[in-house]
């Protein structure tokens, strides 16, 4: 198993319209065709303006594989384009983490 961490910076004042567009149109899509969806997290303290999406697979070929499928999908062409061309987003991280042997589902 592997989880796989995005963070996201926005412009001030962005996140909440983010927010909505992405639990209304982002997240159903990828919910097609990504694995399991731990959660999207917001900052309340520390670097503001800030969320972080995390995703479980089953390895990295299943990520590969599940994230081909959906980039290939027009609803998410369509989804993905519409929020880079609203400029909110200022930076994107994303790592693939491994559970310690003993995390919970490790």
């Amino acid at each position: 198993m592997i989880v796989e961490h995005r963070t996201y910076t926005f412009r001030p004042g962005t996140v909440e319209g983010w927010l909505k567009r992405y639990e209304t149109e982002g997240l159903p899509i990828q919910r097609r065709h990504l694995n399991t969806f731990l959660g999207l997290y917001v900052s309340e303290i520390g670097r503001l303006h800030t969320t972080v999406l995390m995703w479980r697979y089953d390895s990295l070929a299943d990520r590969e594989t599940r994230r081909a499928a959906m980039y290939a999908d027009p609803e998410w062409q369509a989804f993905i384009s519409g929020v880079w061309s609203l400029g909110a987003i200022q930076s994107q991280d994303v790592m693939i983490m491994n559970p310690a042997p003993f995390s919970p589902g490790a």
